[in-house]
């Protein structure tokens, strides 16, 4: 990109003045310094412009629907539709060359890690995996149909059984699923990669390396453990009510349950919930004593936005005692809130938001409340990349809507313990050698 400059008493400048935005011009001239103080170091050629002497319009363009220059927001009808314009505007370019460099990136890593990249085929038999399959009518065949594969799942465990030592593929996946905000509605590139005869261990190894590696070149946000945390699946829904938890975010759920259960907790509502078998779970926040009420009441009135019933709160206080201050605050006695503290390393000046239902509501409405509060008291660092693994995902779980057991995860998995002493009249007890890898809640 170069400033090119003409006088208006040259013969060219009206084809010049009148030439419309994104017309192609071939331009001639002779290559000047720029006069001292006009420099633009922002531009590469900023020190230089052209003198024109000759102009020649090679493709007239008409009004745009869309202007290539700035970043403003468009439609995305109107996006797709000018999709050669719009790939035009500055952002867009950055991505795709940023796309172009992170693939070329990673496939030089692999092939330093010792891996070989082999295609695996697009047009294949059905084999359902998590979604629909993409049918491709067979011309040679009326009436049967090719799957476009969701994965190429089988075809790389072939390539392994064959004695191909470490695979991996920049591979296409087609799935007839709904758009995610994440990804392409029904295509989407991803990287894959198998090893024979290696432990669980030996991916974690792999696949840290490579991220580290690909998040260090290309970001220079730090990376918070290089050593990626892992955490059990029971353990995340627990303390994050999801299995993909966004570490940048302090806050953590404490489990509440057995202090309901105390003659000097006068909370009937919940006493009554928790009889049933209801649980209570709380997000502390630390000192948060100062702020105004409409700061709780806009969090509890959130929450019932999102189909709870909203969350109760209080916030520790002291002067010559320990008590709750808050609409449900009254209803511990100090003994009950010196426990309360004692289990969740809650201090005074912190606040409580409690919920209370059963598990899988509980976990569902403080994972979103988790991210709001952090949201609300702005405390996420945005300058870091935080990894962490979810390991021992059990092998199957109770379908809701069927009440039948279903894979949990990924049904290509081998369960943990020896297969002689598994107890397959429990397969809810049954965890597998599964894993997720976690960046910043995706």
């Amino acid at each position: 990109m170069t400033q090119c400059v003409i006088e208006n008493n040259n013969k060219y400048f009206p084809v010049l003045e009148k030439s419309t935005s994104e017309s192609v011009l071939k331009i001639g001239g002779k290559v000047v310094k720029r006069a001292s103080g006009t420099e633009n170091l922002d531009l590469k050629t900023g020190k230089i412009e052209i003198l024109i002497q000759s102009v020649e319009v090679l493709s007239s363009a008409k009004e745009l629907p869309m202007p290539v220059f700035g970043e403003q927001d468009y439609p995305e009808e109107i996006r797709l539709k000018y999709r050669f314009l719009d790939l035009r505007r500055e952002e867009m370019h950055k991505n795709i060359i940023l796309r172009s460099k992170v693939i070329s990136f990673i496939r030089s890593e692999m092939l330093k890690l010792g891996f070989l990249e082999y295609q695996t085929p697009i047009l294949t038999s059905s084999s359902p995996e998590g979604a629909r399959d993409f049918l491709v009518p067979s011309r040679l065949n009326p009436g049967k149909f090719y799957a476009l594969p969701q994965a190429p799942q089988q075809f790389k465990q072939l390539i392994m059984v064959s004695g191909f030592d470490k695979y991996f593929q920049i591979a296409p996946c087609f799935r007839d699923e709904d758009a995610r905000a994440d990804r392409s509605p029904g295509e989407f590139y991803q990287l894959d990669l198998e090893m024979s005869f290696v432990e669980q261990e030996d991916v974690f190894n792999v696949v840290e390396k490579l991220m580290v590696n690909l998040f260090k070149k290309f970001s220079s946000k730090k990376i918070s453990h290089e050593k990626f945390i892992r955490i059990p699946y029971e353990e995340a829904m627990r303390k994050y009510g999801t299995d993909k938890p966004d570490l940048r975010n302090p806050l953590v759920i404490h489990e509440l349950t057995e202090i309901f259960k105390r003659d000097d907790v006068k909370f009937d509502i919940f006493k009554k919930l928790v009889k049933s078998g209801s649980k209570v779970r709380a997000i502390i926040t630390k000192q948060t004593k100062d702020k105004p009420r409409s700061f709780f009441d806009n969090i509890d009135k959130w929450a019932k936005e999102q189909g709870a019933s909203g969350l109760a709160y209080f916030t520790i206080e002291k002067d010559k005692a320990i008590k709750g201050k808050g609409p449900v605050g009254k209803f511990f006695s100090e003994d009950s809130l010196k426990e309360l503290m004692k289990n969740s390393s809650a201090e005074v000046g912190d606040s409580i938001f409690l919920a209370c239902g059963k598990e899988k509501e509980i976990e569902k409405i403080l994972s979103l409340a988790r991210s709001k509060i952090a949201e609300d008291l702005n405390i996420i660092d945005k300058e870091q990349f935080a990894f962490c693994w979810i390991v021992d995902y059990p092998m199957y779980e109770l379908d809701e809507k069927t009440n039948k057991i279903i894979f949990s995860h990924n049904p290509f998995s081998m369960p943990q313990g020896e297969i002689n002493k598994l107890n397959f009249d429990k397969p809810l007890d049954i965890k597998a050698f599964q894993y997720d890898i976690v960046c910043n809640g995706i």
